[in-house]
């Protein structure tokens, strides 16, 4: 398949654009730059580049493409905070132009990152499926919610969306976040010693590494399309679903001589929920999760010594999405709304 990725330049682009090249598919990727230049380590194979922003996606740019990946969004809570509406402009309003504009083009699959954020404050002690309510607590989650609707409603007998729930990801991309909980939580342990937990800890969260994200997306694009037309699945494994806690537990013992500790102002998280990942293993048989969190916590370590992550790099904005956005406003390069003033 020709296949039309956005956000390729991102922390999940990083990983799932590679694993589509790998599996034979042609892959055109589109992406706005912000975060082209942040890589660790060997930067991901290139492939032929739209520059430009999702909020301008016309059907032309979608003319012969048989399938989009839809990974470009305000990735995180912290963002998503930033600026609501723009959330919701960006995440949402975005993610139905662009698959409107690919529908007019004849596309006919479009798989979108949607998050198992959008279960948000779930019932506690139960793993929820994919026909629980939602409770979305933050923007972000708000938008996923809002998105998955609008893309049920377009679905007919020529296109067909797949939105698959992402548990909260982690592991390695050559295109790192910092920001998500077990890397920067195994981050701080490879480069001071020390596993610092910024919540209290005591809250649920199901975690995917980013590999098993991108064979999630590889095997839904080459799935029949009559078994995934118009469905939402949880992606990750039904077994990996965590106290935050226990996560950081985990980390010092992997990492012997980290110590666990408790940052000043931890607070409670709103977001608690465990998911089950049943219904993507037996629909999707090709999707087979491969990582456990043990497993991707020793991978993201041996990454870290080996590619030279420094203390700096977790400071600042070179793998923080949210230190990255101000670093941009604050020389000028984008503006308000994110979009580019000047490039560098």
């Amino acid at each position: 398949m020709r296949v039309l990725v956005t956000g390729h330049e991102g922390y999940l682009g990083g990983v799932v654009t590679p694993r589509l090249l790998a599996a034979g598919h042609t892959v055109v990727g589109l992406d706005t730059g912000l975060f082209a230049d942040r890589v660790l380590g060997p930067a991901p194979p290139p492939v032929d580049t739209l520059r430009g922003d999702v909020r301008d996606v016309t059907p032309e740019q979608c003319a012969g493409v048989d399938a989009v990946v839809h990974l470009a969004a305000l990735c995180n809570d912290p963002l998503g905070d930033l600026d609501p509406a723009l959330t919701d402009e960006v995440n949402h309003r975005a993610t139905l132009r662009l698959a409107a504009a690919a529908k007019s083009a004849g596309v006919t699959r479009f798989v979108f990152a949607s998050s198992c954020s959008l279960y948000g404050a779930g019932a506690a002690g139960v793993k929820l499926t994919e026909t629980a309510a939602f409770e979305p607590v933050t923007p972000y989650g708000e938008s996923k919610v809002l998105s998955e609707r609008g893309l049920w409603a377009l679905a007919d007998d020529d296109f067909s969306p797949t939105c698959l729930r992402n548990a909260t990801a982690y592991g390695f991309s050559p295109r790192l976040r910092g920001d998500l909980v077990v890397n920067d939580l195994t981050a701080h342990a490879v480069i001071a010693g020390e596993v610092p937990l910024r919540s209290d800890g005591i809250v649920w969260r199901p975690l995917v590494h980013v590999e098993d994200i991108a064979a999630a997306f590889l095997a839904v694009l080459e799935a029949p399309r009559e078994v995934v037309h118009a469905k939402a699945y949880n992606v990750g494994r039904s077994e990996e679903n965590y106290l935050i806690r226990d996560v950081a537990e985990l980390v010092a013992e992997v990492l012997p001589g980290s110590r666990l500790s408790i940052a000043a102002g931890a607070g409670h998280d709103r977001r608690d929920y465990q998911v089950s990942c049943d219904l993507i293993q037996a629909e999707v048989p090709a999707f087979v999760p491969q990582w456990t969190l043990r497993a991707g916590i020793s991978q993201l370590a041996e990454s870290f010594r080996r590619f030279g992550l420094t203390s700096d790099d977790l400071a600042t904005g070179r793998f923080q999405r949210l230190a990255r956005i101000h670093e941009l406003r604050r020389a000028g390069l984008i503006d308000e709304a994110m979009r580019w003033s000047r490039r560098p």
